[in-house]
């Protein structure tokens, strides 16, 4: 097991400053994705789709599954979930409620007769019982948290999956040094919408709550990093 520890840096450092801001987004993250609800999509089209099919081929998701996707957005990748499991049972859940609401929507009118069921949580206290998922799939998420919101959410998915059961994260990459300080420079403008980018830490921290690490992969789409990381339970 690992021996990261999720212990706050010591109070008044630069890094105990950028987790205060972290730990108050919520109310503020649900508010700004409820107003873009409508529009997000594009951004996936343009930069998030080609993770999302690299995390689908990894996350082992097959028809008759139990699968959740943790923080919907909008909705691509939860379709690309019920395609690949149109006999089984998909829900979503995403802390603004017009995401989640636009994702069912949209899903059941472009693929009638699935079992698709979206509703507004937050995924760090998730209303679920223990394993009750075969997979969880999770993508562009934990950018939007303090560390310990992180630690919280992580232990979560893992409470929700059954044993042997997968979980996928999609991260924002870090590999690219002149997208680094672009990410910084407009996520410290919207942290709420943007977040900041921890991808080099989650697969220790994942470690740390007993996933053991299957696969781990780099992604590139219209010059937006991502990194695709899927562990068993």
């Amino acid at each position: 097991m690992s021996t990261f520890s999720a212990r706050p840096t010591a109070r008044g450092s630069l890094g105990s400053k950028v987790e205060d801001t972290f730990r108050f987004l919520p109310g503020n993250t649900r508010r700004i994705y409820d107003l873009v609800a409508e529009i997000y999509p594009l951004s996936t089209m343009l930069f998030h789709s080609d993770a999302h099919k690299v995390a689908l081929s990894l996350a082992g998701v097959a028809d008759g599954m139990r699968v959740l996707e943790v923080t919907t957005g909008s909705g691509e990748m939860f379709r690309r979930l019920l395609r690949s499991n149109p006999n089984g049972m998909t829900c979503g859940v995403d802390i603004s409620p017009n995401m989640a609401a636009r994702t069912q929507r949209v899903a059941r009118r472009r693929i009638p007769g699935v079992e698709a069921h979206c509703q507004a949580v937050d995924a760090r206290r998730m209303p679920f019982g223990d394993g009750a998922f075969d997979a969880v799939v999770c993508c562009y998420l934990l950018e939007l948290l303090g560390e310990e919101d992180i630690v919280h959410t992580l232990a979560e998915m893992r409470r929700v999956l059954r044993p042997n059961g997968r979980l996928a994260l999609v991260l924002i990459g870090q590999q690219d040094p002149a997208f680094n300080v672009w990410y910084r420079f407009i996520g410290s403008i919207a942290p709420a919408f943007l977040g900041r980018q921890v991808e080099t830490r989650i697969p220790e921290m994942m470690e740390a709550c007993e996933f053991e690490l299957e696969h781990d992969r780099q992604v590139r789409q219209t010059l937006y990093p991502s990194r695709v990381v899927v562990a068993k339970r």
